[in-house]
């Protein structure tokens, strides 16, 4: 049976891949800050962790490598967003936003090195088209899936020595907490929660494009139609893509 680690498990894109993992009778482990939402079975176990704090984190991979020393896949996926214009973010919230975006990927990816290569297997980070492209009003949010994006394409050469895979996916907009905002006064808030995102997939939707893209080895899936669309007119004029971007986003800009 092969393992898979996913966190913001309980999250609506976590419990999609979950679901669908579990399809294919994998054994999965799910992380996440408040596990309530997750049923668990043999197949499903949740483990609470607030992977921003090194004890935590260590303490939930010392249990997932107890008990499987190999690991198949593990997916980055846990993060948040922050929606609010660069004059209004505090150096706190930015920070707060690399330190669950980023620095909990990275801290992560190195504590299952060994298990991953041990099983040939592979770090798969969520990133966004906000990961290769500008978007407007989330200067921090575009900045941590950037710099998520250098590091696991980095990584990426790091670990094709040991027959190790580094993918990344990008979802558009994916509708995981619509109309249920929860926005900080920071302007931080759970991913899907934008309303002024655009095209938005559902979960399930995502969830079959990501994992298609990992039983593929593409080492950037994208996710969405948004997602393709981006890719090309970013890569082909960013001045034009900025200008559309920014049309679409901000209707008065």
């Amino acid at each position: 049976m092969k393992t898979a680690v996913v966190t913001g498990g309980a999250g609506g894109l976590g419990l999609a891949l979950s679901s669908q993992l579990q399809k294919e009778g994998w054994q999965i482990y799910l992380l996440d800050l408040d596990i309530s939402r997750i049923e668990t079975s043999e197949a499903i176990r949740a483990i609470q962790c607030d992977l921003t704090k090194a004890e935590d984190l260590k303490s939930a991979t010392d249990q997932i490598l107890a008990e499987s020393p190999s690991v198949d896949l593990v997916i980055y996926n846990a993060g948040i967003t922050q929606i609010n214009p660069f004059d209004k973010v505090t150096e706190e919230s930015h920070r707060k936003v690399f330190d669950i975006n980023y620095f909990a990927a990275t801290n992560m990816a190195h504590l299952f090195l060994g298990a991953v290569r041990a099983a040939k297997g592979t770090h798969l980070a969520i990133s966004s088209v906000a990961g290769f492209a500008p978007l407007y009003h989330r200067t921090t949010y575009a900045a941590s899936k950037h710099a998520m994006e250098g590091f696991f394409k980095s990584l990426r050469s790091e670990e094709k020595a040991y027959d190790v895979d580094v993918l990344i996916a990008a979802p558009s907009f994916v509708a995981t907490n619509l109309g249920n905002p929860e926005r900080s006064d920071d302007g931080t808030a759970r991913p899907g929660s934008a309303e002024d995102g655009k095209d938005y997939m559902t979960p399930d939707q995502a969830a079959a494009v990501i994992l298609d893209g990992y039983k593929s080895r593409k080492p950037m899936t994208l996710v969405g139609r948004i997602a393709r669309l981006s890719w090309i007119i970013n890569r082909l004029s960013p001045r034009l893509y900025q200008r559309l971007m920014e049309r679409e986003i901000d209707g008065n800009a």
